[in-house]
């Protein structure tokens, strides 16, 4: 009997030091190197795959400016191994756009994939201020092929209502299947709602009070609240305010990601995967990195037990392989 305790003890040391010394893997900080430069992600969940959306900083180091011409895929099953699945989408796709391919924001609906882009549009009738304008793609699968699903944009300088710089869409599919469409910069905010083809506006282009609100929006509903972040003031921040209505009004909450080194920019996308909340940015820190050469980094969302956002906490390791 003596011998078989000692046996059971000497398996219980065998396999908890097994377990100590079992090597956990991480993204890594920044998430990929310099080719591509990534920046302003979008993330989605579809078939137990986190595909990552992003744009690309293609300015050369020193200099002054976004250049930015074309958007990329990202995919991953498990938060460290990834695919790059490369340019999906470029300012060539749309006849009517210029320059500045701009932060994008993918969404799923009625079994396609909705890709909204901000560009500058080519028609100078539509240029009041900026010139900027959304338009959208559409695939039948996250990786595409995607292609223009309207021929022309969908909101612009000449849309009532609309802002001076109209970048930065955020499109939220609501439980009861209604479409919206966020967007903002230079300190203002606005919304509208989609109609069922995912191309049109379904109502008034509708202004958003969000306390410090300067671009970036990001919406998404845990339980009964829905939480719109969004980059603040500039040099950035990202802030938060909720609501239990998607219309408002938004209780402002505080501070979620502080200011990043050598990026004014801050632009965040919040996703679910696999039971664990992801905050998805950009800094910095890559070997070459600046204001205008950016890269996508991954850290941990929690809550606490009001259902707040704790501030970021974040890593030079990135998140642990689920």
């Amino acid at each position: 009997m003596k011998s078989i305790k000692f046996l059971f003890a000497a398996a219980l040391v065998i396999i908890a030091a097994a377990c100590q010394t079992k090597e956990v893997k991480y993204s890594g900080h920044p998430l990929f190197d310099d080719n591509p430069l990534t920046a302003d992600p979008c993330a989605l969940v579809y078939n137990d795959t986190l595909y990552l959306f992003t744009g690309s900083d293609e300015a050369e180091p020193g200099h002054e400016g976004f250049v930015m011409k074309k958007w990329y895929v990202f995919s991953t099953p498990d938060m460290v191994n990834w695919t790059n699945h490369g340019v999906k989408l470029s300012l060539d796709d749309f006849e009517w756009a210029s320059h500045n391919a701009f932060a994008g924001h993918c969404v799923e609906n009625n079994g396609k994939f909705w890709w909204y882009v901000p560009m500058v549009h080519k028609d100078s009738t539509t240029r009041v201020h900026e010139g900027f304008a959304m338009g959208v793609a559409v695939a039948d699968h996250p990786l595409g092929p995607y292609k223009d699903a309207c021929g022309k944009s969908i909101i612009a300088d000449t849309t009532a209502n609309s802002i001076v710089l109209n970048i930065d869409p955020a499109v939220y599919v609501d439980d009861d299947k209604q479409v919206y469409m966020f967007w903002g910069s230079w300190n203002a905010a606005r919304y509208v709602k989609l109609k069922d083809n995912m191309v049109e506006t379904d109502g008034p282009v509708m202004t958003v009070d969000a306390k410090n609100f300067f671009e970036a929006p990001w919406i998404h509903k845990k339980g009964d609240t829905y939480y719109l972040s969004y980059a603040a003031h500039y040099p950035s921040t990202t802030e938060y305010s909720t609501s239990k209505s998607i219309h408002g009004p938004w209780e402002y909450q505080g501070v979620i990601n502080d200011t990043l080194p050598n990026s004014p920019t801050n632009h965040q996308a919040i996703i679910t995967f696999k039971g664990q909340d992801y905050f998805i940015y950009h800094d910095a820190s890559s070997k070459t990195g600046g204001p205008f050469r950016r890269s996508v980094c991954i850290d941990k969302l929690e809550y606490d037990e009001n259902g707040q956002i704790k501030k970021v906490v974040r890593t030079s390791t990135g998140v642990p392989q689920i």
